[in-house]
């Protein structure tokens, strides 16, 4: 008899690919959506199927063939709007949990989130948008170094990014070089992804000092036409105008493909 199919259910943003070619060989992307990895054998014939009115016991049988064999990598990457790109501590996790409902693990050493987190962003009277906080990016994370890879993957959907610098009195970096350094990482791992709408949100000014490091962060960004936004996730400084913002943009981009296709 035909046998069952075997149906392992898979979150949305799963890719498929086979191990050992490295070939990308379905991308889930939506609800429902299904793919068949490997076909069953054909089943064999017993005895009865050969047996006619002058052979009512025939011996003869006919074996099954196999079924298809292959091995399979499977990788999710996040479905959200928004990307939050920083160094590890830029207050991502922060910012996110005072943003949306997720609560992620926040702590004052590098490396807590070990994980993507996804969280719900409410705006206007109706509208919404997801965004992801990834593990912190480091120089050389295009390389594999850090969280590297398990980073990077996760920002390819995104349709707009956020960098997150660090501007208080103790930051390891100066904020323009962590921002540079950022933009040349992403350039290294997908070229494509630099070309993605971007903000710059300044982070932790209410700790910032005497806001020399912000000033230095607004010149450039003044001098390159970039948006930046100061905030403060602890004490909710700004963040009214940044959610707004942001979205607005997400909006516009989802608004975009049906403009093009009309």
């Amino acid at each position: 008899r035909t046998g069952a199919d075997v149906v392992v259910a898979l979150p949305v943003g799963t890719v498929i690919f086979d191990d050992e070619t490295n070939e990308v060989l379905a991308d889930l992307v939506t609800a429902g959506q299904q793919f068949v990895a490997a076909h069953g054998g054909r089943g064999g014939r017993g005895n009865s199927h050969f047996a006619t009115s002058t052979n009512r016991t025939p011996t003869e049988f006919e074996t099954g063939t196999e079924g298809e064999e292959r091995s399979l990598r499977l990788e999710l990457k996040l479905l959200a709007d928004v990307g939050l790109v920083g160094f590890p501590n830029a207050g991502k996790s922060t910012l996110i949990a005072a943003i949306s409902a997720a609560r992620p693990k926040i702590a004052d050493y590098p490396f807590t989130t070990l994980t993507p987190n996804l969280g719900i962003v409410r705006w206007g009277e109706t509208e919404s948008f997801a965004v992801a906080d990834i593990p912190g990016i480091i120089e050389g994370a295009h390389e594999g170094k850090g969280l590297g890879f398990q980073f990077l993957r996760h920002i390819e959907r995104t349709s707009f990014l956020l960098h997150m610098i660090d501007v208080s009195e103790w930051a390891t970096e100066e904020p323009v070089k962590s921002f540079e350094i950022m933009r040349q990482e992403l350039a290294a791992y997908d070229e494509p992804i630099t070309t993605r709408p971007f903000a710059v949100v300044a982070t932790k000014i209410d700790v910032a000092g005497d806001r020399a490091r912000l000033r230095e962060l607004q010149k450039y960004c003044a001098r390159h036409r970039y948006t930046c936004f100061p905030i403060s996730a602890a004490t909710r400084e700004g963040l009214t105008e940044l959610v707004t913002y942001v979205g607005q943009q997400v909006a516009q981009l989802r608004a975009a493909p049906c403009e093009t296709h009309s």
